[in-house]
């Protein structure tokens, strides 16, 4: 009898995650997607989450890990601005070690679940500058799991995946439509409002519009105007 294998996977409701959910399944794992409510400015992503999980056939959790207490981030804190589009260096809309949190609340559940892998959608390529979306960082983080848990040091090991480490905006569009994701029930603004619908004009609706016009797809995203 062949033995499921299980993997925690992060889900934002964003275009990324929801193409890695749909890597996880077709690799043969039971994905269990782990959403991560931490303050954000809308939880019209939290919302999407819920209906990518359910069409992908996922076991669905949120949890709360409040990051507005800490602050530091325009997604995060009301009195920072989120702005029309990145400059030069790390952007304000970087929230402080959100990436590492998360990956952290995934190990732990699961080391619960007995499963040995994580998936995230974090990219190094067509991205916002994040220094926790890059392959350093992913494999520090793979380093920590092994010598920080009972699975690491008496189990078969835990292993971080991120799928789209390397490939273009495009390419995960691309990617996506294979699968068969269906973007339209994702949301990847960083001002969203209630219904889903994105700003157009900040980093996120920038990179998530210049991949679809890349890859010559029609972009179902609904814009407030």
């Amino acid at each position: 009898m062949t033995q499921v294998k299980r993997a925690v996977v992060l889900v934002s409701g964003g275009m990324d995650s929801a193409v890695v959910l749909a890597i996880a399944r077709e690799q043969g794992f039971e994905p269990y997607a782990l959403s991560v409510k931490y303050g954000q400015r809308h939880t019209s992503e939290l919302d999407a989450a819920d209906r990518v999980s359910d069409a992908m056939g996922a076991t669905h959790k949120t949890v709360v890990v409040d990051l507005r207490l800490i602050g530091g981030s325009a997604l995060t804190d009301a009195g920072i601005d989120v702005p029309d589009a990145g400059g030069p260096g790390i952007p304000v809309t970087y929230v402080p070690a959100r990436n590492t949190i998360m990956l952290s609340v995934a190990l732990g559940w699961a080391e619960v679940l007995g499963a040995a892998d994580l998936f995230c959608g974090v990219n190094a390529v067509d991205y916002s500058g994040y220094p926790d979306c890059r392959p350093e960082f992913i494999e520090a983080f793979e380093r920590l799991a092994n010598v920080a848990t009972k699975a690491g040091v008496e189990g078969a090991g835990i292993r971080v995946h991120a799928p789209l480490l390397r490939m273009s905006k495009a390419d995960i569009v691309r990617e996506g439509m294979r699968l068969g994701v269906d973007f339209a029930q994702t949301v990847s603004c960083y001002r969203a409002d209630a219904d889903g619908r994105a700003c157009g004009h900040c980093d996120a609706c920038r990179l998530r519009a210049d991949g679809f016009t890349a890859a010559g797809i029609a972009d179902p995203t609904r814009y407030v105007s």
